[in-house]
């Protein structure tokens, strides 16, 4: 018996990364799963090798969050979990952050996330409940002083997941946030030079990066009914990085 079992999933950023791993995990635990992305040549693969349903999709357009949550209402009635982690990290310290690059990370980052909430948690509402699942990062707790814009919008998400929870407690729609610190994923080799990695890897109390299925574990509790009693919390995955 999975722990998903019965369960529809919303994944977005499913094609690589953190929610390729929390794709295949629900999967793996009895969990429906959509994954969607902009990388529709990745999550469509991925999608088709665990038995999963992808659509391309751009977080930051509400059309296409109308078309998907309809597309899964009218094929199975509800969706049980969202997790929002389509996100993008670039860096540049405020004095480096022009106007184009802080309007992309907040439209992705934040805004994504704003409308994945507003667009699924009113059927959360009138099916008796579900969980949300916000990725946020450890910036989003302490800050990056070199990454401006992707450390505002985290702390939006945190911001956002808390004021969410207090809303839809009653509803029993679960909201919390997952802070990652670093993980070995492509996102982090491609804009991190691989010597800023290795030093801040030094850093970490246990020593190494996390994997993206030690995000994805985390986010299975959440998801599960495991965690009936978590709800507007943040819940760290650093390796000890700002203990």
């Amino acid at each position: 018996m999975g722990r998903l079992d019965g369960k529809v999933a919303l994944i977005t950023g499913g094609a690589r990364g953190q929610g390729e791993a929390e794709g295949r995990l629900f999967r793996s635990e009895g969990g429906t799963v959509y994954l969607t992305d902009v990388l529709a040549d990745q999550g469509s693969a991925v999608a088709n090798e665990i038995g999963a349903t992808f659509f391309e999709h751009d977080v930051t357009d509400r059309s296409a969050w109308e078309v998907i949550t309809k597309e899964i209402l009218a094929e199975h009635g509800k969706v049980d979990i969202l997790v929002n982690n389509a996100g993008i990290f670039r860096i540049a310290g405020l004095n480096e952050t022009d106007d184009a690059m802080w309007d992309t990370t907040i439209a992705i980052n934040q805004t994504g996330v704003f409308l994945g909430m507003q667009m699924i948690i009113p059927h959360m509402v009138e099916n008796g409940g579900g969980s949300v699942i916000n990725i946020s990062s450890i910036a989003g707790m302490r800050g990056a002083g070199n990454a401006f814009a992707y450390s505002a919008s985290k702390w939006a998400v945190r911001g956002m997941t808390k004021s969410a929870a207090q809303a839809f407690a009653s509803a029993q729609v679960r909201v919390n946030s997952i802070h990652p610190g670093i993980i070995d994923t492509p996102m982090a080799h491609e804009f991190v030079n691989a010597g800023v990695l290795e030093q801040v890897e030094s850093r970490i109390p246990m020593g190494h990066m996390a994997e993206a299925h030690d995000v994805a574990n985390l986010a299975l509790f959440l998801a599960s009914d495991e965690s009936s009693y978590c709800t507007g919390s943040e819940f760290i995955v650093d390796g000890g990085f700002i203990a």
